[in-house]
């Protein structure tokens, strides 16, 4: 990889994405029983500074607002942010369905009808 930066696993543990931001990829593995990792694959054509993840599977990477890819790599949603740069989100607040993102100068919080992942 050229300069992997964001990264999260699925909360069943069976994979890992890793977002190579200087090669502007997403990777996806395979998180064996033993913790190892195989079966390699590009996830999707876009790198990122952070990500999260949600109650569906879906994968959120920043960088220019956020993109929004689902489990099979394909983006489904596009968040714009009037900033020129977007470095971390997460979900959080008392029911888990508030995005928040962190960009240039700002903070953002932003209610959604999903949950993060991992929350009940």
């Amino acid at each position: 990889m050229k300069q992997p930066n964001g990264i999260i696993g699925t909360p069943d543990g069976t994979t890992l994405y890793v977002a190579d931001i200087g090669a502007n990829r997403t990777y996806a593995y395979n998180i064996e029983p033993d913790g190892r990792l195989s079966h390699k694959r590009l996830f999707c054509r876009l790198g990122s500074d952070g990500m999260t993840i949600d109650d569906r599977g879906n994968v959120y990477l920043t960088g220019h607002g956020v993109t929004v890819f689902d489990r099979t790599g394909k983006q489904i949603a596009h968040i714009a942010i009037d900033e020129p740069w977007t470095a971390n989100v997460c979900f959080g607040g008392e029911d888990h369905r508030t995005l928040f993102i962190t960009a240039s100068t700002r903070c953002y919080g932003l209610r959604m009808q999903v949950r993060g992942a991992g929350s009940q």
